[in-house]
């Protein structure tokens, strides 16, 4: 084969310290997927419960509210936010319903990642501002 690319004999593929390279970078990966995917899960159930608060007590009480989403939370197993902690405002006769935390993740030793999970119930997306109560 006169002219071709491959020379007999020669070898081809990934050496042993590139495969090792390689499956470390991906274990890292894996590592931090595993531990922040709850963190993502629990957010995504304290919208749903938000939603479901909204539409069970309807245009209930503060506390009823707060009672609907303290139930459906519960199910879920969700610990991050209580009914206490929802942001519940009325404009124009529609009752929404608003909430904002952190999440610290730790991943290895003193590193860790935090988080800042907000949602709503308004159309325009906008989360309302907790009050101080101080």
């Amino acid at each position: 084969m006169k002219g071709g690319k491959y020379r007999i004999g020669a070898e081809s593929g990934v050496s042993l310290s590139g495969l090792i390279v390689v499956l470390i970078v991906l274990g890292a990966l894996a590592l931090v997927a595993i531990k922040v995917t709850p963190a993502f899960i629990e957010y995504r159930a304290v919208k749903d419960a938000i939603v479901k608060a909204k539409a069970d007590a309807g245009s209930g009480s503060v506390r009823e509210i707060q009672q609907a989403f303290d139930k459906n939370a519960g199910v879920n197993d969700v610990s991050a936010v209580s009914g206490r902690d929802l942001v519940i405002t009325r404009d124009g006769g529609t009752t929404e319903i608003s909430f904002a935390y952190e999440k610290r993740v730790p991943l290895a030793g003193n590193v860790s990642l935090l988080f800042d999970f907000a949602g709503t119930t308004d159309p325009s997306g906008v989360v309302a501002a907790k009050a101080d109560t101080k």
